[in-house]
């Protein structure tokens, strides 16, 4: 299988510097099932080219296998399609091949990654449900889509085409980083036929390369289904973390898929214990924290779909809660997930859900024992957090706020997060401990709160845990 990538950007040889692979080098890799080669057909000022070319071993993808299809003679084994057709095979070898490009990062020229550039692609072949799916899974991103059918057999036309195509894409002006993604995640669902285990890491994959695109395509549901494998124990809540935007800083690290044997393929993995996801465990210790004070009046700021909110409707001490957010769709989708409309009427009557902004006074804030800011500040610009201060801490002025917001010391624990990267695509900063602590205790002595720094998460020494909190108390 061949994967070219084009540029007419002057130089076009600027190509290189983003993919950091030298035009004028072969450079091979191994890879599960074969070899992966990148070399550059052309690489002129006017006009550069890069390959991937991939080669597997069709005997080698049977040899060692377990279990009843590695067993004994079967002709399927070794005459299939999967030596030639862009697969999960492909993906895993495109971010290999190209991981640094993928996440954005150009050491010898830093702003090149944020260049809008004129991009032309073309995979032999893909293999499709039907001749139309390629445009309706790029189209929706802006490409100009060419599908070049493979008939059955050029000498017999009568036969017709076969399912394999040639794909040809084109983009006037867009980042090689999104380009890359859209290939990683969009050529397995054209396949359909991964050749590792689906898990909960398949699921943390796509939400993080498809954050920035995959909640507004048209084709979300296909695409989630067909990456998944239509298991709906990963399915059903990747979809509504997508539509909810949920953060996904476990993802940031983009874990590989599991160790594969020489055949290529993975076990089922063993029993594990249920892994709780960093978001669930800051939530539980805000609820923790607020249980403890045992508060009247609560307000949860930037309540998203509502998860903090059932936790807290599960306090009887907290008679009323207050959940507020920018997006009318979240709280939509907060309402749903609650199950408002099905509450018992005194239930009900405990919550209320408000559209607004952190950045104006709002006359329905006051009033509270205490408020939750949930990785909220993060998603404002710096220069705005004056603002969000002046509202919550100025003006509403709860008794008790708990602030929690990602450590930046911890990042380079993520494997594939890179220098200057943040956790999120939202993300306008990610503040170190140090700059947290700075931050809240500025706050603290400018409203008359004191202040209390916590931990969120496992701690490791020298960066600290992954979140962080501070806890204001007037």
């Amino acid at each position: 299988m061949l994967l070219t990538l084009s540029t007419t950007y002057q130089p076009a040889t600027d190509l290189g510097y983003l993919l950091h692979k030298n035009p004028a080098r072969l450079q091979s890799l191994e890879i599960a099932g074969g070899q992966a080669h990148i070399f550059y057909p052309e690489a002129t000022a006017e006009r550069c080219t890069a390959a991937l070319l991939l080669e597997l071993d069709p005997v080698g993808l049977v040899r060692g296998k377990d279990g009843s299809s590695g067993e004994g003679f079967a002709l399927q084994q070794y005459v299939n399609d999967r030596p030639y057709v862009a697969s999960s095979f492909f993906s895993a070898a495109l971010s290999k091949a190209f991981n640094t490009a993928m996440n954005g990062t150009c050491k010898d020229k830093p702003g090149l990654p944020e260049q809008a550039l004129p991009l032309t692609v073309k995979v032999a072949v893909v293999s499709a449900p039907g001749p139309d799916w390629p445009r309706r899974l790029f189209g929706p991103l802006g490409y100009d889509v060419q599908v070049e059918s493979t008939p059955l057999d050029p000498t017999v036309p009568e036969w017709g085409n076969s399912r394999y195509h040639t794909l040809h894409l084109h983009h006037a002006g867009l980042r090689l980083q999104d380009v890359l993604t859209h290939l990683y995640v969009l050529l397995p669902v054209l396949d359909n036929d991964k050749h590792y285990y689906i898990g909960e890491n398949e699921a943390e994959k796509l939400l993080h390369r498809g954050a920035g695109w995959l909640p507004q395509h048209p084709e979300r549901d296909f695409i989630t289904r067909r990456y998944l494998r239509n298991l709906a124990a990963y399915v059903n809540p990747t979809l509504e973390r997508l539509l909810a935007g949920e953060e996904t800083e476990e993802a940031a690290a983009d874990p590989a898929p599991p160790a594969t044997n020489e055949a290529g393929t993975t076990p089922a993995p063993e029993p594990a214990a249920v892994r709780v996801s960093l978001h669930d465990q800051r939530l539980e210790q805000v609820a923790q924290e607020i249980r403890q004070l045992g508060p009247k009046r609560v307000l949860d700021l930037g309540c998203g779909e509502g998860k903090l909110l059932r936790l807290l409707l599960k306090q009887p001490k907290i008679e009323h809660i207050l959940g507020m957010d920018v997006s009318h769709q979240a709280l939509t989708r907060a309402a749903s997930r609650l199950h408002l409309d099905e509450m018992p009427p005194r239930q009900r009557a405990r919550l209320d859900l408000i559209q607004g902004s952190l950045l104006y006074r709002d006359e329905r804030l006051g009033g509270f024992d205490a408020a939750a800011l949930v990785e909220v500040i993060e998603h404002l610009d710096e220069n705005r957090l004056a603002s969000l201060e002046a509202v919550v801490f100025g003006q509403a002025r709860p008794a008790h706020v708990f602030v929690t917001s990602p450590n930046a010391d911890y990042n380079q624990l993520f494997e594939k997060l890179h220098a200057g990267e943040f956790r999120h695509t939202n993300h306008r900063f990610e503040w170190t401990r140090a700059e947290f602590a700075a931050w809240a205790a500025g706050v603290a002595e400018r409203h008359g709160y004191k202040v209390r720094l916590e931990s969120m998460g496992e701690e490791v020494e020298g960066v600290g845990a992954p979140s962080q909190m501070a806890v204001f108390g007037a």
